[in-house]
């Protein structure tokens, strides 16, 4: 938990009686390899903190794949549209790798954020992060070519970008994984 909450400090400063209510408040769950931390179709109602391990975030459509993000250790994260409004989400996570969470259910953070002025604060900004990394995405997807893109990936990434299967990485990119084989041969 120590990670979480150093995390959090870097939001908003918590006082140690609010972080002990987060804390203990909060469950640490375990997923191996393949298993689904949300489906399609479910409520998202927690945020995860990656202690360890990498999960995608990804939707379905016509037998394809498309993902949004990837998320590693040390990240603090939801599909924040079906978090933030209780809606069934249009998004799965999935482990990519043996993955350690803990998780904040939505009720406990709500609460929180009505008891105290600090909690609200780090989760504004934890969504303005959030939405600027949204924005950030859908630019680079409108404007930025391929190869372009996967610079910026693995600039922007690079502790976690050989641990991500070409695959995966392709349909992140928006390309085919021979079109990906060929930028990584290039640069």
């Amino acid at each position: 938990m120590a990670n979480l909450v150093l995390y959090c400090q870097q939001f908003s400063p918590l006082e140690d009686a609010v972080l002990w209510e987060l804390t203990s408040q909060a469950i640490t769950k375990s997923y191996n390899k393949g298993d689904f931390l949300l489906r399609s179709g479910e409520t998202c109602r927690y945020l995860y903190f990656v202690n360890e391990g990498l999960i995608k975030s990804f939707s379905e459509k016509d037998d394809k794949e498309f993902i949004m993000r990837f998320f590693s250790e040390n990240v603090l994260f939801t599909v924040f549209d079906s978090y933030l409004n209780q809606v069934p989400s249009k998004f799965n996570l999935v482990a990519l790798e043996d993955t350690t969470v803990t998780m904040i259910r939505y009720e406990v953070m709500e609460g929180l954020c009505k008891q105290h002025h600090a909690v609200e604060t780090f989760f504004r900004r934890l969504v303005s992060i959030a939405a600027t990394k949204m924005t950030k995405r859908i630019s680079e997807m409108l404007e930025e070519n391929a190869a372009d893109r996967y610079r910026l990936f693995v600039e922007e990434n690079n502790a976690i970008h050989q641990r991500i299967s070409l695959g995966d990485m392709a349909k992140y990119l928006g390309i085919t994984q021979q079109s990906l084989s060929r930028i990584r041969t290039i640069r």
